[in-house]
């Protein structure tokens, strides 16, 4: 589960296209944030957000936190281990032909002394 961050998008439903002119706004509001850092939070998404924040954020653009956050299911890619079945009847009767070259096996290597060696 993933959430998707809109805020550049209501902000210019609301007609509010420089990122700076949130500054002023939330500043009347009590969340004092740098030029720097609010323009951060309306171009990418933010891993937290304060719960002040939140509240000016709705206020100033007049909407809901669902608005703002949309949670969306993605589905995680699973990491290839190499254990994989690769047959078709499902009981790993051996490598079908074409495997990428993640997929393929080392041979188990088999080290000999020189006959003069001993």
């Amino acid at each position: 589960m993933v959430m998707r961050w809109h805020l550049r998008q209501v902000m210019a439903t609301r007609g509010i296209f420089q990122t700076s002119d949130l500054v002023p706004l939330l500043a009347e509001r009590g969340v004092h944030l740098t030029r720097q850092y609010v323009h951060k939070l309306v171009t990418t998404p933010p891993q937290r957000v304060n719960i002040e924040l939140l509240a000016a954020l709705c206020d100033i653009l007049d909407c809901d936190p669902n608005d703002l956050l949309e949670p969306v299911a993605e589905q995680a890619e699973q990491a290839k281990t190499g254990t994989a079945d690769h047959s078709d009847d499902g009981v790993g009767a051996g490598p079908k032909e074409g495997l990428g070259i993640g997929e393929l096996r080392p041979v188990r290597a088999t080290v000999r002394r020189p006959h003069g060696d001993r």
